[in-house]
């Protein structure tokens, strides 16, 4: 019996010390609408609740409501209490081990039980968080219990969804581990030789004894192969103490991470205590070298780049809060094509898969951390919280993501009002900035000041406490504060899509760039607009990433490839469902100026139409059916090239020189009336994973298979096999149809269907169909390999 007994010690202390690990806990959750009493105890009446699997956002499947408590702020859908519950069972070894639950976002002031114990709340809905549930776990059936209340309205000042948004962790550790978020790599050194790989891991020592342990990390390059080792001090790690462990290494000739070769190593590490690996963890780093400028603005790697960025929010339109990272990858390849390489995450933290994606992807992130302080922008937002908890949310926030190569810049704040206040806000500016550099040191850190000159921000010392001076708008007022005075760094933090806020930047070396308002358009933040409004057509692409005139000009000034394409400049009264195609309009107006990418005009044969050509060619020609309306040079100014045309029915067309050579046409046809459907599939397979979505763009056209771009018949979508309809979208600021339902009407002669498959084997047929049209089918194929 004695063996056995010390067979099983042994065993336990073996299990208690060895490798972390990290198990998806998305799967088999039960949920309920409505504040419970007793949701959170262990025994409960689960029959009515129902079975779903993370991330989930409850409230993009509620109905939209002219008065929801959310305004049209939070796009006039519901908010609410939800609560969520678990079961999982744990096994007697489970027990000796230190468990943890780990959420990358509840969306709000939510609150966690494990057994019917409280072991945590967190007031934003942004912030990541874990929680230790070891004292309160049992061996057999455990009980998770999270309670989520957007019932507070208004808050967010754009749709901000609700419920548990986003991914789910269930950590295993021993008692001697890496503190959440706690390894950092920094490449201090970088050149085209050599390139430092620094490693600061913090540790815990949650054992009754003090031990000595060192770090071990390896590091592999871009094709997996190991590059170098290094191993650390051993250090002393007094119990019940956090200590921070160092190492350090160097790589020859390292593949750098940039913008178009966005080349990633990886650091595995290890724990080491005598023979013993108390933990591991691994890291995702990126080589690279960045800097700011005060003359010259941001450099990659020894190279002056020009941000050439774009707000978004997070939300992914049908899909709410809860974005497959297939949206999102999706969106980026989009915003690319229009020359955007820099992405601001407005305002608040994103998911960590995002980040992963622009690492992957070469972009470059301003991260934002707050869109308030102190005093409020809607009367029950985050400023409530902010006093009490913003040095966690903020630490917490640079520690998550200070790993990614792609986070270039800090933001502390959008627009904040206490700024007028400047001795709260030099207070709030400190504490801030300190936490940021204390957690990471390799990076700048801005803030998005709001009327920077009414605060008097240049002038009493507020603005040059930042590294990085960063204003909204108004862009002459930031060039004359670098002016003013020339050791200031500056970039302009959100910036209109106006052609002269774009000159001045890109003609000033000083400034690092600048991100528009903003890359697509997104839920909520329609208040001004009023109902029917439920969301924000500020976007160079709608909801459903159809690219606008607006985007295409953008291009035409930001793309290194070849640009050519044709607009129609509309200046009669039209529907304001039209409008979010409007270059220059940042909210709905009922009537132009603005260009439409189309020919077919209300008028027809015989009245004269202005037509833009958007180009970054030396030279365009147009043509009308075939003739040639004449060659013209590119605008020094970087204007639309245009030309006067009397209207023709049939094809106008655009041809974009370059040193004499066609390398580039865009053209237009006129549209009938619509008769048929026609259905592209963006992808052949599609997988059963919550991140795999496959995206059938829905085009109504007429006879000859041109777009008609008025039509808005009601379309019906039936799949049929291993899928089921993940969303259904038009990109209309007005439609108020369910985002789940099967049947939603065309808009601007497009609709946009998501699916996600149900099995890993097997055919999906999509079938949509409209009164009077031809119907059309496309079939895809399920798959068990992820689709990217």
């Amino acid at each position: 019996m004695m063996k056995q007994l010390l067979a099983m010690a042994a065993l336990l202390i073996s299990a208690a010390s060895t490798f972390a690990k990290s198990e998806n806990f998305d799967e088999n959750w039960l949920f309920a609408k409505g504040d419970i009493e007793g949701a959170e105890q262990a025994v409960a009446d689960e029959t009515a609740w129902q079975k779903i699997n993370l991330p989930h956002d409850w409230a993009i499947s509620g109905s939209f409501d002219e008065h929801a408590p959310a305004t049209g702020a939070g796009a006039f859908l519901p908010t609410g209490v939800a609560w969520y519950r678990k079961h999982f069972n744990l096994s007697e070894l489970d027990k000796a081990k230190r468990i943890f639950i780990e959420f990358d976002g509840v969306m709000e002031r939510s609150g966690v039980w494990i057994n019917g114990v409280h072991v945590g709340h967190r007031p934003n809905g942004y912030s990541s968080f874990r929680y230790e549930l070891t004292p309160h776990i049992k061996s057999g059936d455990n009980l998770l219990a999270v309670r989520a209340d957007t019932s507070a309205q208004p808050a967010s000042r754009w749709y901000a969804g609700g419920g548990i948004y986003r991914h789910v962790r269930l950590i295993t550790k021993g008692n001697v581990h890496i503190e959440a978020w706690g390894s950092f790599i920094t490449t201090p050194l970088v050149n085209a030789k050599t390139a430092s790989v620094k490693l600061e891991s913090s540790i815990i020592n949650n054992s009754t004894s003090d031990r000595k342990a060192h770090l071990v990390f390896s590091v592999l390059g871009p094709n997996g192969k190991a590059l170098a080792k290094a191993k650390g001090a051993e250090i002393f790690l007094p119990a019940g103490r956090i200590t921070k462990l160092n190492a350090e290494s160097i790589i020859s000739k390292p593949r750098l991470w940039q913008t178009y070769d966005p080349a990633l190593h990886k650091a595995v590490v290890r724990v080491v205590s005598g023979n013993e690996d108390l933990d591991t963890d691994e890291i995702t780093f990126g080589v690279r070298k960045i800097e700011f400028k005060a003359d010259t603005g941001f450099w990659l790697n020894d190279k002056n780049i020009k941000l050439k960025g774009a707000a978004i929010h997070a939300d992914g339109g049908a899909f709410g809060m809860a974005v497959p990272l297939s949206f999102y990858e999706r969106r980026l390849n989009g915003l690319r094509e229009l020359g955007v390489n820099a992405i601001r995450t407005a305002h608040h933290p994103f998911s960590p898969e995002f980040l992963d994606l622009c690492d992957r992807m070469g972009f470059l992130v301003m991260n934002e951390a707050f869109d308030m302080w102190t005093v409020a922008k809607n009367r029950n937002d985050y400023s409530l919280f902010f006093t009490d908890w913003s040095s966690q949310d903020a630490r917490d926030f640079v520690r998550r993501d200070r790993n990614h190569p792609s986070v270039v810049i800090w933001s502390i704040g959008n627009e904040i009002h206490d700024t007028a206040y400047p001795v709260v806000a030099k207070s709030i500016i400190t504490r801030l900035q300190n936490i940021f550099h204390a957690e990471d040191p390799s990076r700048s850190v801005t803030m998005a000041l709001f009327r920077p000159n009414t605060t008097r921000d240049y002038e009493n010392g507020l603005a040059d406490m930042l590294d990085v001076v960063g204003q909204n708008y108004r862009e002459n007022e930031l060039t004359k504060a670098h002016v003013d005075k020339p050791t200031r760094k500056i970039i302009g933090t959100e910036n209109s899509k106006n052609r002269s806020s774009w000159i001045l930047v890109r003609d000033n070396p000083a400034y690092a760039g600048m991100f528009l308002w903003t890359g697509a358009d997104y839920l909520g933040e329609a208040d001004r607009a009023g109902w029917p409004f439920i969301s924000n057509p500020s976007g160079l692409v709608d909801r459903t990433d159809v690219v606008k005139s607006i985007g295409w000009e953008r291009a035409s000034w930001w793309s290194d490839k070849p640009v050519v394409k044709i607009a129609r400049r509309v200046t009669e009264v039209i529907d304001t469902s039209e409008l979010p195609t409007m270059v220059g309009v940042a909210m709905p107006q009922p009537k132009g100026p603005g260009t439409m990418n189309d020919w077919s005009p209300a008028n027809r044969d015989g009245h004269l139409e202005k037509v833009e050509v958007n180009a970054n060619t030396n030279e365009v020609e147009l043509f009308l059916n075939g003739k040639s309306l004449g060659r013209k040079p590119r605008n020094k100014d970087d204007s639309a090239i245009s030309w006067d045309v009397t209207y023709e029915e049939g094809e106008i067309k655009a041809v974009g020189y370059s040193k004499g050579k066609a390398v580039v046409a865009d053209e237009l046809k006129s549209a009938g009336k619509p008769a048929a459907i026609k259905l592209v599939a963006e992808q052949t397979k599609a997988a059963p994973h919550f991140d795999n979505v496959g995206y059938i763009r829905v085009e109504l056209v007429d006879d000859k298979g041109v777009l008609v771009p008025n039509a808005n018949n009601a379309l019906q979508v039936k799949i049929q096999g291993a899928a089921t309809l993940a969303a259904f979208d038009n990109g209309s600021p007005t439609d108020h149809t369910a985002f789940a339902s099967a049947t939603r009407n065309a808009w601007q002669g497009r609709a946009l269907v998501m699916i996600r498959a149900t099995d890993v084997k097997g055919s999906i047929d999509v079938n949509v169909t409209a009164e009077g049209l031809k119907p059309a089918t496309v079939r895809l194929a399920a798959t068990s390999d992820t689709v990217r």
